[in-house]
């Protein structure tokens, strides 16, 4: 089968890779409707994050499963089905509790862990570990238009309510979005969907400003540093927002929430961190809270699939590229060139 595979950074391409099958009696074989790239993709793209290549590469997907494990329960031949960002068993006393990205049998999708090395989510099809802990079923076969929507699910939107959660949005919070990616538009919809009353996104690119405002932005501010602080300030009383909500994982991005938000406020953090630093004092002299981290998708997938069905839940807007596999070296050098908000790959054809 063809995968994408990352031999070195900014050298990515498409390779025949061994089928994928059942290894043990908890995995699942599933066929990848579509998958996507990541901006966290883009850390070993650009060698920021070191992976020594050649390696799969690719953490978000949805399919229909082909063959399960003897010991994989609730899932069927032919059911199509959610893939989280991390492999899961879904029973540990932390799954129980939420944290699926923190499971005493966690994986990552394209590296060695307890479970044999996982295929990543680039590819045609993938071998999924603790098949019934990780993955999500969907009731019965989506309308393809909403694939964009159901993708979402596996990674940006879930990372995005993360941020609004954990930062307690809630009805009538003041809001502002630092980062206009696919996480940070997300946050948008999130903090909208929980009840702010006011959204303010940082961004300075038009096509995402678009977005952001049909996501239910009330606001863009293209300032940065001191000046956009000073620009947040502003639009919110002179004291900043109820929330920040972090979505990029830089110092710089950092520097500009914990700048902005109003003392006793919070900040939601999503963004993977490359640099970013917290100052502590000021955190500590200001009553700021911090919260955050990897975003357990896994258990937000239930109730944000519900919304998505519906048509009330509509993230899949942040996809403003669709390629084959086979042209996933043009996806990450438009997303790298931030050409790009999301691409959407689809296996086994033209797009």
């Amino acid at each position: 089968m063809k995968a994408t595979v990352l031999r070195a950074p900014g050298d990515i391409v498409v390779e025949d890779v061994p089928d994928p099958r059942i290894e043990l009696p908890t995995d699942a074989v599933v066929r990848v409707t579509a998958a996507c790239i990541c901006g966290s993709d883009l850390w070993p793209y650009r060698g920021v994050a070191e992976r020594p290549g050649p390696v799969r590469i690719g953490h978000e997907f949805v399919g229909v499963v082909e063959e399960v494990g003897n010991d994989v329960r609730g899932l069927s031949v032919g059911s199509f089905v959610i893939a989280p960002f991390t492999i899961s068993d879904g029973t540990c006393p932390l799954c129980v509790r939420g944290v699926h990205t923190s499971c005493l049998s966690r994986g990552n999708w394209g590296t060695p862990g307890a479970t044999g090395t996982s295929d990543a989510g680039q590819g045609e099809a993938v071998r999924v570990p603790l098949a019934a802990g990780t993955l999500v079923p969907v009731p019965e076969a989506p309308d393809p238009a909403q694939l964009p929507d159901l993708l979402t699910l596996s990674d940006v939107m879930g990372t995005g309510h993360h941020a609004a959660l954990v930062a307690g949005v809630r009805p009538g919070s003041s809001v502002v979005v630092v980062g206009d990616g696919a996480v940070g538009l997300c946050a948008v919809l999130a903090a909208r969907r929980l009840g702010a009353e006011q959204v303010v996104v940082m961004s300075r690119h038009a096509s995402r400003q678009a977005i952001a405002r049909t996501f239910g932005a009330s606001e863009v501010v293209e300032e940065r540093g001191e000046e956009g602080i000073a620009r947040i300030k502003d639009l919110f009383g002179g004291i900043g927002p109820d929330a920040v909500l972090e979505c990029v994982g830089t110092k710089e991005s950092m520097q500009q929430a914990v700048g902005s938000v109003r003392p006793g406020g919070m900040i939601g953090y999503v963004g993977a961190p490359y640099g970013a630093e917290l100052p502590i004092r000021q955190l500590f002299g200001d009553n700021i809270g911090v919260r955050g981290g990897v975003a357990p998708v896994r258990s937000y997938i239930p109730e944000l699939l519900t919304e998505v069905l519906s048509g009330d839940l509509r993230p899949g807007a942040v996809f403003d590229s669709t390629l084959p596999l086979e042209d996933v070296a043009q996806g990450y050098a438009a997303m790298d060139a931030r050409e790009a908000v999301k691409v959407l790959l689809v296996p086994g054809g033209a797009a």
